[in-house]
């Protein structure tokens, strides 16, 4: 009997398991030209993401260039190198730069943006928004080599100092200034801040899926426009400003290697060297590789515990706001 109702038990199961295989394969080639599209890209993520993972078991091992990583021996005690991290005397500076330039750009990259898509969106003139668009888009396009030396040439010349500065870049001799010994010690910090720009085009573009006849009736309503872009335009960008800062909380340890390497010099090392100039001068410099693995390992486990973490979160205040939204409509 118990054998018999086993048997007919999976039958159910089997057929199910078919038939969900079955549809797969109907979906496969019924969207095989978007499923073409995105091989590229699942390739990439494969070959230069995950195929890379294997290296991190550098950080475990005294690695060295001649032996390999899978000749190199296993360091003594396992957690060698997180230790020399730790107890480093910059540890703690690298760090709360790190944190502290992550967080500046956290917040300047999500209300700044936010404000100017607002505004964007709010302006008639097809002409005049177009414009705007284009202008601060094109910095874009410029690399931090560049915008270090329009940094420099413009605050040198603010000096009166212009002259000595194009004659070093002419001639390469003899030592050209440099911007972070021209500012104050603190700016730093807040010179790796980055333009809202990019961010604002994001948010444009999701304002505009937002059902134009929302707006009518608000309008229709009595609202005004500062009404109508809170009670409508934020609430209808919601999910795209929580996707971008779930994706901005798990690179808070990535506060850009190479704007700050670029842009700071030994005079702001207290307040601009952050975890990832460290690693190059004693990881990659001194050929430290398996120190340089610990620190890129930190940095990842700290990083995917925030992305759940904020993903959890945000799922949460997301299904509590729908049930307020639900209540009040009853």
């Amino acid at each position: 009997m118990d054998g018999r109702r086993l048997t007919v038990s999976s039958v159910p199961a089997a057929k199910a398991k078919l038939s969900r295989l079955k549809l797969l394969r109907k979906n496969l080639w019924a969207y095989r030209a978007f499923y073409l599209m995105l091989l590229p890209g699942v390739v990439y993520y494969i070959v230069f993401r995950y195929v890379p993972m294997y290296g991190v078991i550098i950080a475990f091992k005294d690695f060295n260039m001649l032996e390999g990583i899978v000749g190199a021996g296993w360091a003594d005690p396992w957690y060698k190198h997180f230790a020399a991290f730790f107890q480093s005397p910059y540890f703690a500076q690298s760090l709360t730069n790190t944190f502290l330039i992550s967080i500046y750009k956290l917040v300047f990259g999500v209300v700044p943006p936010i404000l100017m898509a607002s505004l964007l969106n709010e302006c008639r003139l097809k002409w005049l928004k177009t414009v705007v668009q284009t202008l601060t888009y094109m910095p874009h396009f410029l690399s931090w080599v560049i915008i270090y030396g329009i940094l420099i040439a413009s605050a040198v010349a603010n000096l009166g100092a212009c002259e000595p500065l194009a004659g070093g870049i002419r001639g390469g001799l003899g030592p050209v200034p440099d911007l972070n010994g021209l500012l104050p010690r603190d700016s730093g910090r807040f010179g790796n801040l980055e333009g809202p720009w990019l961010g604002a085009i994001i948010y444009l573009a999701a304002m505009t899926g937002i059902d134009p006849t929302l707006y009518e009736a608000a309008r229709v309503d009595g609202s005004g426009r500062l009404r109508m872009i809170w009670h409508i335009t934020l609430p209808g960008i919601r999910n795209v400003i929580v996707l971008l800062l779930i994706l901005r909380l798990g690179h808070i340890l990535d506060a850009g290697f190479d704007q700050i390497y670029i842009l700071y010099n030994i005079q702001v090392y207290e307040v601009a060297d952050i975890l990832d100039t460290w690693v190059f001068r004693t990881g990659l410099q001194r050929l430290n590789f398996s120190l340089g693995a610990a620190v890129g390992l930190f940095k990842s486990a700290i990083g995917l515990v925030l992305v759940l973490g904020s993903n959890h979160l945000s799922k949460k205040w997301g299904r509590a706001y729908g049930k307020r939204l639900g209540g009040s409509s009853l």
